[in-house]
């Protein structure tokens, strides 16, 4: 039977991409793409001329069960995003769920996300971290912050240009000024950078610096309370 394989591309500098991502890619019988732009682009890098498809988060809900039924029907399929892993803060996650629940075999190839990048570039434990993505934009967010606020764990965000100040500004109410984080942007790519230090630093580097790029915000965890015996 087909399959659907889950091809992670590069972040940023193109020589990331592995000898079997560019294989599996070649052999597909249908790449689905996030943006044809973009995925043709590193297509035609490396001499890719497989036919390509859009599957993104303003279709993925109509377009889901047709290529389930065309993977059960033979067609072998690629699914690959503008950049990283499918599914990771990136459309997938239904089209992966419908396979398994068809019975069709997923298979996902290790490569890029930007998470692990930024994450051992931080300096903070790596041993125990969180993946929170994206913050809610209104509801729950506040509740949410909170919550992140007293997680030990080394906590891992992603953000955009335009609300990474605000988002900043808000885990410093939430979890002080003096509470460090590490903030990577465009990794992989010519300008990648790291500011790291106490939050409220970084917050006057970016109010002082406009952010550009795509932004990965690692957050150290909450120190644990020294617990006072009483004898």
């Amino acid at each position: 039977m087909a399959k659907l394989i889950v091809v992670p591309t590069p972040i940023g500098n193109l020589e990331d991409m592995s000898f079997r991502a560019i294989r599996v890619l070649k052999e597909a019988d249908l790449i689905l793409a996030e943006d044809t732009r973009t995925t043709g682009v590193l297509l035609k890098h490396y001499d890719i001329q497989n036919r390509i498809q859009s599957h993104h988060k303003f279709n993925e809900h109509q377009t889901v069960d047709r290529f389930v039924d065309r993977i059960k029907a033979g067609e072998n399929m690629a699914l690959v995003s503008d950049a990283g892993t499918p599914a990771i803060s990136d459309p997938g996650f239904l089209l992966v769920r419908a396979c398994i629940q068809k019975g069709i075999e997923v298979e996902c190839l290790p490569g890029a996300t930007a998470f692990i990048p930024a994450l051992v570039v931080s300096g903070f434990p790596s041993d125990k971290f969180y993946f929170e993505g994206f913050l809610p934009v209104k509801k729950g967010r506040q509740k949410r912050l909170l919550e992140i606020s007293a997680d030990e764990r080394t906590g891992i965000l992603y953000e955009s240009p335009f609300r990474l100040v605000k988002t900043l500004t808000q885990l410093s109410e939430t979890c002080g000024p003096d509470r460090h984080v590490s903030v990577s942007r465009e990794l992989s790519k010519r300008y990648e950078e790291t500011i790291r230090g106490a939050l409220e630093d970084v917050i006057r580097h970016f109010s002082e610096n406009e952010p550009k790029g795509e932004f990965v915000i690692i957050l150290e965890g909450t120190r644990p309370k020294k617990q006072i015996n009483i004898t």
